[in-house]
């Protein structure tokens, strides 16, 4: 049998062990030897590490141990304090004593307005004073149970503790040999033992676990400690509605000294949805109807034809041809400006990579800003309507396009450049011919991303007035219209899934005949 790992070369390997561990040489040698010859599991236990916990894992550098296995024992001891000195139920016992005195206060009411002779009254304040000790007696039992599971989680704290402890014995030796062989590969990597380690990671200890264990079981934090324990010392109202107003009086300004710019961008997003609408909606349906399907065909085939007409017929049996007519044109739109401004960015931020890094953060915060803010500075520069939510629209859907074009256009192997560029490309030719068709599988997939976030912020885009199915599932969720919802849903379903088969389905058969 061919030896392998540490049996091959044991001298010179033992060495690189020690070089590596620097104490404990012989039982990380044998250790290590052990993992690399097993075929199966290999069960090894390293006591240190059971003992230590997360220490040993700092000592010995491998901080993503440390911070696991630390997060983890958290839980574990916060179940430990909650047995030990959680008072569990304290809570529900100090407000039946609160509720007692009342009560008890009521029956005095009550006693006073019989001497008075005023049995009703008596009778109301006795009913309130019983309800209220019903109350108390209830809060009583279940401060009693609560109490009374100190043990439970004192116990289910212990034995958390103790598998973990378990689990780290026997995943130790195999997340340090794994830090040896990066360690091999790279002399980068922490090696060794370092009191230095171990103290700083006990300083993170003490720094994070008592003040959790504090907070999570006894929970009475002093009044110098609550600040910095339950709230940022900056309240809310000192820096937020300054800055707030501040930004009002800014979006105020950019709309009234720059109101003939936003008009004009309204006019020309409202002369492309006037002329979708035309095609879509304005046209009799059994035109549009055909020319869809005959596109579908010719496009993408017999079988993208036969969908989309089943798709057709859905949305004219169920009486949303006109709003799905609406929301293809709105799409249509803003996917179409998408890929317009999206893949000549894309295009310049593949080849530059300085001008990628400088649009990064602007493409961050266009795909992770939540949709429903942009609806915010739309509604404060262009107003309410279908144009507003195409821009908002816009702005959602085109980072997919730009980033995945980017991506096709880095993806162009530099070999297959410089033999273009040897057989007379120039830089118009290199593009056209060379470079967009080898990034065309990425530029697709962007397009695809791209009408798909296109359709869902049409439908949120609702809320300031771009009509559509959007309009249908907002009515749905108003008047919690279960049935009506899931039909609008199910269209817009269909009419994303018909517009990317044509668009996919044809790249494929273009593909396919080169």
């Amino acid at each position: 049998m061919q030896e392998t790992g540490f049996s091959a070369e044991p001298n010179k390997l033992g060495a690189s062990v020690g070089d590596f561990v620097v104490e404990n040489k012989e039982y990380y040698n044998k250790e290590f030897s052990h993992i690399q010859a097993a075929t199966q599991f290999p069960w090894s236990w390293n006591k240190m590490a059971a003992l230590a916990g997360p220490f040993w894992a700092a000592g010995r550098g491998i901080w993503g141990y440390f911070w696991t296995f630390m997060v983890l024992e958290i839980l574990a001891f916060v179940q430990i304090g909650k047995g030990l000195w959680g008072e569990l139920g304290a809570d529900k016992l100090e407000r039946a004593q609160r509720l007692t005195g009342k009560y008890e206060g009521l029956y005095e009411k009550a006693e006073t307005a019989r001497l008075a002779n005023d049995l009703v009254g008596a009778q109301s304040i006795t009913t309130r004073a019983d309800n209220l000790k019903k109350v108390v007696e209830r809060l009583f039992e279940e401060a009693t149970a609560a109490a009374a599971d100190a043990t439970f989680y004192l116990v289910i704290g212990l034995v958390l503790l103790v598998v973990l402890r378990i689990v780290q014995g026997f995943y130790a030796n195999l997340r340090y040999e794994k830090q040896y062989l990066e360690w091999r590969a790279d002399s980068r990597v922490a090696f060794g033992f370092n009191w230095k380690w171990v103290a700083f990671g006990v300083v993170l200890w003490l720094a994070i676990v008592p003040l959790t264990i504090y907070r999570f079981t006894i929970g009475r934090v002093a009044e110098w400690l609550k600040p910095w324990v339950l709230d940022f010392p900056i309240e809310k109202k000192q820096y937020f509605s300054p800055i707030s107003r501040w930004m009002e009086e800014g979006f105020d300004w950019l709309s009234n000294e720059f109101g003939d710019v936003f008009d004009t961008v309204v006019v020309v997003i409202r002369w492309i949805l006037d002329g979708l609408e035309t095609i879509f909606v304005g046209t009799p349906w059994p035109v549009v109807f055909t020319v869809i399907l005959v596109t579908a065909w010719r496009l993408a085939g017999p079988r993208v034809a036969i969908f989309t007409a089943a798709s057709l017929a859905y949305l004219g049996m169920v009486g949303l041809w006109e709003t799905s007519m609406i929301t293809v044109a709105l799409l249509g739109a803003a996917a179409f400006l998408c890929v317009l401004m999206g893949i000549p960015l894309g295009i310049w931020f593949g080849k530059s990579r300085r001008a990628y890094n400088t649009a990064l953060p602007v493409l961050d915060f266009m795909q992770t800003m939540p949709a429903f803010v942009y609806l915010i500075p739309i509604i404060a520069f262009f107003g309410t309507g279908k144009p507003p939510g195409v821009l908002a629209t816009i702005i959602f859907g085109m980072p997919p396009v730009i980033r995945l074009t980017a991506l096709g256009m880095r993806g162009v192997p530099e070999n297959t450049k410089e033999a273009a560029i040897a057989f007379g490309c120039t830089k118009w030719t290199l593009l056209k011919d060379v470079e967009i068709p080898l990034a065309m599988p990425s530029i697709m997939t962007g397009i695809n991303q791209t009408i798909l976030m296109c359709l869902s912020m049409v439908v949120i885009a609702s809320l300031i007035g771009a009509d559509g199915l959007g309009k249908d599932v907002l009515e749905a969720l108003q008047y919690a219209a279960k049935g009506q919802g899931m039909l609008a849903g199910l269209a817009i379903l269909l009419c994303a899934m018909v517009i990317d088969r044509i668009i996919q389905g044809h790249y494929r058969r273009s593909t396919s005949k080169h």
